[in-house]
């Protein structure tokens, strides 16, 4: 019988080498990793807490005093007829109107009336600096009268020009009657002097305005020069202030006797938006306001 060959020895390296290799596969991860599970944890202790509702019903409560304050303020509604928010709490109303509203029709505009808001009276540009007379004041100072609106004739002071010379000028072009309303000092802007000098030169024209009419005049001003420049300044001085959109005026209302309180308005009459104006003041205090002696 043939013998059989021993088999041959293998090495285990060898063994090793044609062995297939194992295929370790990474399980995946189910769920959310720890880093997203901590912040969703976070948000929903910050979601339950009593402070987070407190914060929501703060600011729930805060819209809701904003709506009732500024957008449903039974005081300061919107008068359809003259498009703009007019303040409630006051029973006289007027305007003031320059070149730049064009040819009014006065009778149109004494008759315009919406509840208890009608036109009263009318401040008229007169003047500017020591030159310019408004094209439409004589025609304006004419017309509303006429009609039984009560006027008031005003200047655009210029603080560069001399205030004196200013108010010879402005009381050159008008002629100021029994029953008008005081005359008016437009004061704006620094237009580059220091506010000591613009004090000055507005004194000055308010002292001959008033030594040539025995009247003291008004000024207008608004609210934020006001405050910056002429406050504690002009202490007995009637004051119109300009101060827009808002259903009350931020000044103590001792201080004050006219709130140009809109520059919106549309008056019938007239072509153009015009400024629209409150008296602080029943009837009575409105009349003490005219002129009664020149």
């Amino acid at each position: 019988m043939p013998v059989s060959k021993p088999k041959a020895a293998v090495s285990r390296k060898t063994t090793e080498a044609i062995k297939p290799k194992r295929v370790v596969r990474k399980k995946k991860k189910n769920g959310l990793s720890t880093k997203w599970k901590v912040a969703l944890a976070g948000l929903l202790l910050v979601l339950l807490s009593p402070l987070y509702y407190g914060y929501i019903l703060n600011g729930f409560v805060a819209t809701w005093r904003w709506v009732r304050d500024w957008g449903q303020d039974p005081n300061y509604r919107t008068y359809k007829s003259f498009n703009i928010k007019i303040p409630k709490k006051y029973a006289i109303h007027g305007i003031d109107v320059s070149y730049y509203q064009g040819k009014i029709n006065w009778s149109k505009v004494k008759l315009m009336k919406e509840d208890e808001v009608s036109i009263r009276f009318a401040f008229i540009k007169a003047t500017e600096g020591v030159l310019l007379v408004d094209p439409y004041f004589q025609r304006n100072w004419r017309e509303a009268p006429k009609v039984g609106i009560v006027c008031g004739a005003y200047h655009f002071f210029r603080p560069k020009r001399d205030g004196k010379t200013q108010a010879k000028f402005f009381l050159q072009v008008v002629d100021i009657e029994k029953g008008d309303l005081p005359p008016v000092v437009d004061i704006e802007s620094l237009d580059g002097i220091s506010p000591l000098k613009m004090r000055t030169e507005l004194m000055d024209f308010l002292n001959y305005v008033e030594l040539k009419t025995k009247v003291r005049p008004i000024i207008y001003t608004g609210l934020t020069f006001y405050k910056d420049y002429l406050e504690d300044h002009f202490d007995g001085y009637p004051l119109w202030i300009a101060h827009y959109y808002q259903p009350k005026l931020n000044l103590d209302k001792s201080k004050w006797n006219f709130w140009q309180h809109s520059d919106k308005a549309r008056i019938n009459g007239i072509g153009h938006i015009v400024d629209f104006n409150a008296f602080n003041g029943d009837s009575l205090a409105f009349e003490k306001m005219k002129i009664d002696k020149l």
